[in-house]
């Protein structure tokens, strides 16, 4: 019989509660928790694993692993198991493998579109019907990592602290941009533009929609143009230049308008 002072840790009922509920001891522990129900434990194991019947689970208070053991499996279950678990730990690489190759296939998609686009639809397919085919597939996903990487060079701002540094020796620079010169107050905090999220979403869309934008700028400034390459690459400088020098001044405008920022007094509310 049953010792008469077992105690169950989990659902704290003893034994003259149910004479015949199955007890066990799993682990080191000793007096109150040293008995355990073998239903209500295996609850407990339930809740650890939460699916995975191969975790370990230890006991929480003397932290021994606990010896769970299985029926033998036939072997039809055993290799339907086995591959069962072989499939589970193959899936993620499968899924990073597949998605690393839709985005290369993509990217040389992508690619192969912005030549047909710079060049023309007629010559473009010509060169690369002439080109050797290994290097199309290592130089046509490069081409929107390149777009990306140039997006990222903020030229701007190098252009913007060397106008602010040597604009008092250049006086034209006063008359591009009135105040560039001028001295301010106080040195405003720049944010760093990595560091949200919506900037890099913003490189990213600006860097693959350029080649779309210097096509367009190329054919409408330099229509005389024949070559379709020299139009698109003079259409993408001029919209580089023109976009560059509106952001410079933008960015300036903003600098001093933080710059010359003041903090009021807090008005003083007269008494009733």
């Amino acid at each position: 019989e049953p010792n008469p002072s077992l105690s169950c840790w989990v659902c704290f009922a003893t034994d003259e509660d149910d004479r015949t509920a199955e007890w066990v001891r799993p682990c080191r522990c000793r007096g109150s928790t040293k008995w355990v129900h073998q239903a209500c434990l295996q609850r407990w194991v339930d809740e650890k694993q939460r699916g995975n019947s191969t975790a370990r689970v230890a006991c929480p208070q003397c932290n021994a692993e606990y010896l769970i053991v299985f029926p033998k499996l036939g072997p039809v279950v055993y290799v339907l198991d086995l591959a069962d678990r072989l499939i589970s730990k193959a899936c993620p690489f499968a899924a990073a493998g597949i998605m690393v190759g839709s985005i290369y296939w993509t990217a040389v998609t992508y690619g192969a579109v912005t030549v047909m686009q710079v060049v023309g639809h007629k010559e473009g397919l010509d060169v690369m019907e002439r080109a050797d085919p290994l290097f199309l597939l290592i130089g046509l996903p490069t081409i929107p990592v390149m777009l990306i990487l140039g997006k990222m060079i903020r030229w701007e701002d190098y252009v913007l602290r060397l106008w602010r540094k040597y604009s008092n020796k250049l006086q034209i620079l006063n008359s591009i941009f009135p105040g560039i010169g001028c001295p301010v107050p106080r040195i405003p905090a720049e944010a760093n533009p990595l560091a949200d999220h919506v900037s890099a979403t913003r490189i990213l869309c600006g860097a693959l929609v350029f080649p779309t934008i210097a096509t367009i700028v190329g054919k409408l400034m330099f229509s005389s143009v024949n070559s379709n390459l020299q139009r698109t690459i003079l259409g993408g400088i001029a919209f580089v230049a023109i976009k560059g020098a509106f952001k410079v001044y933008f960015k300036q405008q903003q600098y001093l308008r933080q710059a010359h920022r003041k903090i009021l007094n807090y008005p003083e509310q007269e008494e009733a």
